[in-house]
């Protein structure tokens, strides 16, 4: 009887603007591995692959917030989503919703 190993196979995912990379076994299709990125300002981006040829960039609110509470980076502005965009002119969209809030008042 022999013994033969069992391989796994790995991933390699970077992030294209700060330049932190991960070798993670492979993820369920659908998924994403994501990080807090320094340079879009502290925002959850997601790694990518080493070999696609993508950008991740952080999209600005661009409209009243009105006393909505919506998550912001570390300058203070809120963004609405981060896009992943592929060289092929596809791409995926996180976007962060403003966060629901509630008042309990007695009386």
């Amino acid at each position: 009887m022999f013994n033969v190993p069992l391989l796994k196979q790995y991933e390699d995912l970077h992030c294209p603007n700060c330049g932190l990379s991960e070798r993670v076994l492979p993820l369920p299709p659908g998924q994403s591995k994501y990080h807090n990125c320094p340079r879009l300002h502290m925002l959850s981006a997601p790694l990518v692959p080493v070999a696609m040829d993508a950008k991740i960039v952080a999209e600005e609110r661009e409209d009243y917030l009105n006393g909505e509470v919506q998550a912001t980076g570390d300058n203070g502005r809120p963004y609405m989503a981060v896009r992943t965009v592929r060289a092929d002119g596809s791409d995926d969209l996180l976007v962060n919703a403003g966060w629901a809030h509630a008042e309990l008042r007695h009386g």
